[in-house]
């Protein structure tokens, strides 16, 4: 690639806080892609070091991973191809390997967009803060005045490797799977990376077979997406999987993002069981697990709109529950400091210290089959106990004055029966403990997000009701 092919690109509309994301063709190119490739390098100082690079389905994923590779090289480091891979592989060979590495991939996003998450060695992450500001900028300038001239001698090598087994293998050692009754599992990939990493670790296609009867359900990898989203956070896109696990008997279902590091479950009834309890189970199983091997006080992650059930069920069970912000970069960051065995989010990315602080849909679905397959009861029944409050679900509000909203809700209730933190947006609670409710503005869109929890329907209804006038007012 010459210097004349570099585009005018401005990568400041594609570097997200903890991602890249674009376009394909307007603010994520070739060129751009090259040039961050060579930044990486730079950057983080990985010339005669191996670099990862591999991508999701989608249709520019490859030409990317192939300029990426071009523009790393050229800075003298040493790449493995890794080919088609999921976000949570990349994480596993970036953890086992210790190298740094990239994956192409936009996530739930529409067809038209692709993007990189990038990752240091050990898989520790990588955001604006620690580096992905400084890649951005040197990306540029080398988009404006070309790749510098390589030394004769010092381009690294690129090579290719395969890591699917291993990452099968990996996660099959962390939970045993062999001695779970038979389970029929509809599993909804969405067209996405979960068509090829369901059959490697649930199934036979690189291992011994396990006791389930999967029925797959989109798993032609096809990056235009052509049945719905891979987005499974919206529960129109869950309809097909709720209809097939009613269809076809199933004990649950499982629904996974694009690149397949989220993971939503589905019970025999057709009913999404919430993100929160799914954390709530695996953290039952996580603290169990940690405590056999000589902890006596294990920590676990929550982000602040987790339902309250989660950090009870924590301390319940003899652990410490850790309330942090919203996102993955905190979570990740908090995991390490505080030894946390485990860390879940609302938006069902699940992070296991035993994954490298990482985030891993396919681990957390592997316990929720785990603490199914080990008892006779469904999934309906199984999932009841960790779900006891009544929850609104994420809503939500375009408005044109955002801080105008939240001052109207905060006057509202800024009285002596309501407590109010700040941690990430507002969270106001009830003294009597009857009902909370977040509030928190997007930081891309003229959104304001609101999550609310109560003891029971009418008093989450009665009071989602009455922010939401005094928001759209």
């Amino acid at each position: 690639m010459t210097t004349e092919d570099f585009s005018p690109v401005n990568l400041s509309d594609s570097f997200k806080a903890y991602d890249v994301r674009g376009i394909v063709g307007d603010s994520i190119t070739a060129a751009s892609v090259q040039a961050v490739g060579a930044a990486f390098v730079e950057v983080l100082g990985l010339s005669g070091q191996t670099v990862l690079v591999g991508g999701d389905m989608r249709p520019s994923s490859p030409e990317f991973s192939q300029v990426f590779a071009t523009g790393a090289a050229n800075r003298g480091a040493n790449v493995k191809l890794l080919g088609l891979i999921s976000t949570d592989e990349l994480y596993f060979a970036s953890g086992v390997l210790n190298a740094a590495g990239v994956v192409f991939t936009a996530s739930h996003n529409p067809a038209e967009y692709n993007g990189m998450k990038m990752t240091k060695a050990g898989a520790v992450p990588l955001s604006s803060e620690t580096g992905l500001t400084e890649i951005r900028d040197l990306a540029q300038s080398y988009l404006n005045t070309g790749l510098p001239a390589t030394t004769p001698g010092s381009e690294g090598t690129i090579s290719e490797a395969d890591v699917l087994k291993d990452y099968a293998e990996f996660l099959r050692s962390l939970v045993d799977l062999t001695s779970s009754r038979p389970l029929k599992i509809v599993v909804d990939a969405g067209n996405g990376m979960a068509g090829l990493t369901t059959p490697a670790v649930l199934g036979d296609a690189l291992l011994p077979g396990l006791p389930f009867e999967i029925v797959p359900l989109y798993f032609e990898l096809d990056g235009t997406f052509p049945n719905h989203p891979a987005n499974p956070l919206e529960p129109a896109n869950l309809v097909d999987l709720q209809a097939a696990v009613v269809q076809h008997g199933a004990d649950l279902g499982l629904a996974f993002d694009g690149d397949a590091d989220r993971c939503f479950v589905i019970d025999e009834q057709g009913a999404p069981v919430s993100p929160s309890a799914v954390t709530a189970l695996v953290a039952r199983r996580e603290i169990a697990r940690a405590k056999a091997g000589g902890e006596e006080r294990p920590t676990v992650i929550h982000n602040l709109i987790t339902s309250r059930a989660v950090p009870e069920l924590i301390e319940h069970d003899g652990a410490r529950a850790v309330r942090t912000r919203v996102g993955h970069s905190f979570i990740k960051a908090t995991m390490a400091e505080e030894g946390a065995v485990f860390g879940g989010e609302h938006s069902a990315h699940y992070y296991f210290r035993d994954f490298f602080n990482a985030d891993t849909g396919m681990l957390a679905a592997m316990h929720v089959l785990a603490a199914l397959g080990e008892q006779d009861e469904p999934l309906s029944e199984l999932g009841r106990e960790y779900e006891p409050y009544v929850s609104s679900g994420e809503i939500n509000s375009q408005l044109e004055d955002v801080p105008a909203a939240v001052t109207r809700v905060r006057d509202a209730y800024t009285r002596d029966d309501v407590t109010i933190d700040e941690l990430d947006g507002l969270t106001f609670t009830a003294a009597n403990g009857d009902w909370w409710f977040n509030l928190r503005a997007s930081n891309t869109e003229p959104f304001l997000r609101l999550n609310a929890e109560a003891i029971n329907t009418t008093t989450m209804t009665t009071m989602r009701d009455t922010v939401l006038d005094l928001i759209r007012q």
